[in-house]
């Protein structure tokens, strides 16, 4: 997407991103970076996967090849002293940090009684923990950046019974990460004393061609009806270059962002006439 009002948003701007190695996080990177955005990378892949695409050296690469400046950090989102490394670094190389993304998540979707308690540890430990830290280890350098933001990958809050009931562990985890967002972005709202950092949350209205999504049993068929990364990675660079008071305590979907931006067109990012729907939205509710 191109907004020749926007071109330099985001231009030397400093960009933490977690789970940033493929991905919506990758697509995130590269989409900010292609403004020059400065963009610290935090993910676990150092060694190429025999079943995955990209490690986060060749994301760095693909960064800097999009006009950005890359350093990549290999360290996991659950552990305080490796998020505390991301954002040091951050401020080592660039001098502080503007914009936070929360990415990583994990996802299991499993009913309640085959679910494992190892499986249902690692959703809140990511989802929720792991983004209670990023942010928290940001704060400090947020609140000294002209326009600081954080950009939580989660779903707007649908309490249908459908979801709540259909996988109540992934459920949880994900509405705990925008509760955080919506906590957050009233706990740190702007006052007299302080420009406030705003909290915005952003979720696909359908499935994205994700590794989520291609390690399915159907991946191949369902990554056919899904959308790139990229229309997310182009509606988050649409608001993070907006004032943050503008976008703060909003949950966002990437194809309505786009469109009040004035794209017209999403065939673009692929998925056919009918993409799928993603979870948590209502028009993904099955007919009773």
């Amino acid at each position: 997407m191109t907004d020749s009002s926007n071109t330099a948003a985001l231009r030397d701007r400093t960009l933490v991103v977690s789970g940033a190695s493929r991905g919506i996080g990758l697509a995130i990177a590269v989409a900010a970076a292609r403004q020059g955005a400065n963009v610290v990378l935090l993910a676990k892949t150092a060694e190429p996967h025999p079943k995955l695409a990209g490690t986060i050296y060749t994301a760095a690469e693909e960064i800097e090849a999009a006009g950005g400046k890359a350093v990549p950090v290999i360290g996991d989102v659950r552990k305080e002293e490796d998020v505390q490394r991301v954002v040091d670094t951050a401020v080592e190389h660039f001098g502080g940090v503007d914009i936070c993304v929360n990415n990583a998540s994990a996802i299991s979707t499993d009913p309640t009684e085959t679910l494992s308690a190892k499986k249902f540890d690692l959703m809140m430990d990511i989802n929720v923990r792991g983004t209670f830290l990023l942010t928290k280890a940001c704060v400090p350098h947020l609140r000294k950046s002209a326009n600081p933001h954080v950009l939580t990958i989660a779903p707007p809050l649908n309490m249908s019974p459908y979801w709540l009931g259909v996988h109540p562990s992934y459920t949880l985890s994900k509405y705990g990460m925008t509760l955080l967002s919506l906590g957050w972005a009233e706990e740190f709202r702007a006052t007299e004393d302080s420009a406030g950092i705003g909290f915005s949350c952003l979720w696909p209205e359908t499935y994205i061609a994700t590794a989520a999504v291609t390690s399915l049993a159907a991946g191949t068929e369902l990554a056919a009806s899904s959308r790139s990364p990229e229309i997310m990675g182009d509606a988050a660079v649409a608001i993070l270059s907006r004032p943050a008071a503008d976008v703060t305590a909003g949950c966002f979907i990437d194809a309505e962002v786009l469109t009040d931006a004035g794209v017209s067109d999403l065939s673009r990012y692929g998925g056919g006439d009918t993409p799928i729907p993603d979870l948590f939205l209502d028009a993904a509710e099955p007919k009773q």
